[in-house]
């Protein structure tokens, strides 16, 4: 079972997420063959429904969230600029908070 503070320290990174913009240099930009705009989308969407959902997620979301763990720990390291790392580090967390508690269940 998840905590409620799992939950909760979540959705303030997630808050803290949404607040950020996203780095204008990297609209538009695929890192090893990986838009990076639809990276930020469908980890987004993942992380919006499973705090939503009181810390679940349905399979397909399951399989989404897994493979752009993945997909991020690929890019982070293709990224040059300090706004584009910290943005992408901070999206990892997310996913990775959110992949663990799954993992839980």
């Amino acid at each position: 079972m998840i905590r409620s503070g799992h939950v909760q320290n979540t959705a303030l990174l997630w808050q803290e997420h949404r607040d950020a913009e996203f780095p204008a240099n990297l609209r538009g930009l695929e890192v090893e063959d990986i838009d990076m705009a639809l990276l930020d989308a469908d980890t987004a969407g993942c992380a919006s429904s499973w705090i939503n959902n009181g810390g679940t997620l349905d399979p397909q979301r399951r399989r989404v969230l897994q493979a752009r763990v993945a997909d991020l720990e690929r890019v982070i390291p293709q990224i040059s600029d300090s706004s584009g790392q910290r943005y992408h580090q901070r999206l990892h967390r997310l996913a990775l908070l959110i992949s663990s508690a799954l993992d839980t269940k």
